[in-house]
């Protein structure tokens, strides 16, 4: 399994889990990212950091250690 930091520009996926231990996890549910979510990475800057991703009918840029969180089948 991999996280949604590792995405390829464009790639769509679906949220297979969050990592509970991570201290962003809370934050990142908030913005909607849940398991069974598709997700689709339309966006990296110059050093992949932040990241956009297209959730929900809208755009949401996090940083990659958050990222590192949402793990993605």
């Amino acid at each position: 399994m991999r996280s949604a930091s590792e995405l390829k520009f464009g790639e769509k996926v679906i949220i297979y889990s969050l990592d509970g231990n991570h201290p962003s996890c809370r934050r990142i549910l908030e913005f909607g990212f849940t398991p069974g979510q598709e997700i689709e990475l339309v966006s990296k800057s110059a050093f992949n950091d932040p990241l956009a991703f297209a959730v929900r009918g809208t755009l949401i840029a996090i940083r990659k250690n958050e990222a590192e969180c949402i793990k993605v089948a």
